[in-house]
């Protein structure tokens, strides 16, 4: 077990929400808009980032407060260690800000991945293959953070100097090269860190990937295409060598930030965007599911599901479920009905979820 006693205090459409007795297996079932996938997103918020839903801040303050939101959770461990309280919220007076506490001691975002795991599946990501490649480079770095928390530095520091070489790049007055010197290192820096750590994250996906059958989930073929050089000194040369370029363009071409992650349906060789939406659903699936056995160590990790039983037949939902009984994550499931979890329930905690109000079952 990883998480407990979790409260959500004016976090969307829950006003005052607690959930004691979390279990391997938690199920939140309910009708549409009852408030199931804002509990989902409120745990989200215990990783680096803005959520699996990628909203603004004050989005996700109830509209019947005062702007705040609260979330909290009780963080258990595999080795029955003492407990460590995680807490993130908003102030309205700091709306731009994500307060975080662990302990209650104020700490970074960044820290949260230092301490849990997650890893989130949601209907609205059921178009990666389709969406443009900065999607996917945001799903890469995702990955990455849940298996290694410093990745998160690398790419905040990677877009921090990116935006400086821009600003140089389209002054009216062409920069002197030694401030250029200076933000190409540090970009260089960041960028081969940044890169490095995708290009490591495929690669263990893809072996996870490769033992895994053709069935009952559609096997994904995975590849890192670089935006430019791997290694901070090319990279460094190679950004020198575009400056003429890149200042025509107002931008710089080359770099991580034009990485793309490329995937196909393994054994048919089809680009996953030409496949059917099931072939998609059930890569995802797998590429989930593998992430999951990999973030599974030292650390507790959760997994959150969303609507993902919904969308299977009886096979592929049971095959789901062993597969989620044989790792070590905390599984939060939503749906709206409880019949797809039939092969579960008589080992998940259960909860009732309507208009933002959550009763055990």
């Amino acid at each position: 077990m990883a998480l407990d006693r979790i409260t959500l205090t004016t976090f969307r459409n829950h006003a005052e929400t607690w959930l004691e007795g979390a279990s391997r297996f938690n199920l939140l079932i309910g009708e549409n808009g009852a408030g199931k996938t804002n509990v989902l997103e409120a745990l989200s918020l215990f990783a680096p980032g803005r959520g699996l839903r990628r909203a603004a801040l004050p989005d996700m303050a109830g509209t019947q407060g005062s702007g705040a939101f609260a979330v909290s959770a009780l963080l258990a461990f595999p080795d029955n260690s003492d407990p460590v309280r995680l807490g993130t919220a908003m102030d309205p007076a700091r709306a731009g800000r994500r307060i975080v506490q662990v302990n209650a001691a104020q700490a970074s975002a960044v820290t949260l991945a230092e301490w849990l795991a997650i890893s989130w599946l949601t209907p609205a990501m059921d178009r990666l293959f389709m969406e443009s490649a900065g999607e996917r480079r945001r799903y890469m770095d995702r990955l990455a953070v849940a298996l290694w928390p410093s990745h998160v530095r690398h790419a905040s520091r990677y877009q921090a100097a990116l935006r400086e070489r821009n600003r140089l790049l389209t002054l009216d007055a062409e920069p002197e090269d030694r401030w250029l010197d200076a933000v190409e290192a540090q970009l260089a820096e960041a960028g081969a860190n940044l890169v490095q750590g995708r290009a490591r994250l495929v690669d263990r996906l893809r072996e996870r990937l490769e033992a895994l059958p053709d069935q009952p989930f559609a096997r994904p073929a995975l590849s890192h295409v670089p935006g430019g050089p791997l290694h901070a000194e090319a990279l460094a040369e190679a950004l020198a060598r575009n400056r003429g370029r890149d200042r025509a363009a107002g931008r710089t071409l080359i770099g991580p930030h034009r990485d793309e992650l490329d995937v196909s349906m393994a054994g048919k060789a089809i680009p996953a965007a030409l496949c059917s939406t099931g072939e998609q659903k059930a890569m995802l699936i797998a590429i989930t599911l593998a992430h999951a056995e990999l973030a599974a160590g030292d650390r507790p990790s959760l997994l959150l599901l969303d609507e993902v039983a919904a969308h299977l037949d009886p096979l592929r939902r049971a095959a789901l479920f062993d597969r989620l009984r044989e790792r070590g994550a905390q599984v939060w499931l939503t749906g709206t009905e409880l019949a797809p979890f039939a092969d579960i329930t008589g080992e998940a905690a259960v909860w009732r979820v309507k208009s933002g109000a959550i009763e055990r079952i």
